[in-house]
């Protein structure tokens, strides 16, 4: 069964940036047409993936950095997290001298999505994401504080 004939629309680019659009949240278009935007500091995208762009899949990336030490550390607290939690999955990701932390909520449309729906798990996947990013915040004090004075630095206000 297509989308048209579940009577739900295709997920499309369009409608994601009318979403972000119609409940107001600041966000921009890349070079490579990623739809992402800024939430308590930490960066999300929204990216169609699959044969037909029919995965949605909204993507957080934490805002801090921590000693490359610390990757055990915040592995067992991504493996915690991903044995109690439905979603969104987080892990970490070596990046050189920095270590990255992600989310991902990922939604299957293949037979189509209706614009509640898509809101629905476009804030699920950032506030779940926010939540997790909320307790490494807890465990890395001396982390948000520079992260946040390095914002200050940049006259960067808080988004959406």
């Amino acid at each position: 069964m297509d989308a048209t004939a579940s009577g739900l629309e295709p997920l499309s680019h369009q409608r994601i940036i009318d979403r972000l659009e119609a409940k107001g949240f600041t966000y921009g278009v890349d070079d490579d047409g990623d739809i992402g935007g800024r939430w308590d500091d930490h960066a999300f995208y929204f990216f169609l993936l699959g044969r037909d762009s029919e995965y949605l899949q909204v993507r957080g990336r934490w805002a801090r950095d921590v000693a490359p030490s610390e990757i055990e550390a915040l592995t067992a607290e991504v493996n915690a997290w991903n044995l109690d939690k439905l979603w969104p999955k987080v892990y970490v990701r070596a990046e050189g001298d920095r270590i990255g932390v992600y989310s991902e909520h990922t939604v299957d449309y293949e037979h189509g999505v209706s614009d509640s729906q898509l809101e629905l798990h476009m804030a699920c996947g950032i506030s779940t994401a926010l939540q997790f990013f909320a307790h490494l915040d807890s465990l890395y004090p001396e982390a948000v504080a520079e992260a946040r004075k390095q914002l200050a630095g940049q006259g960067s206000a808080p988004a959406s």
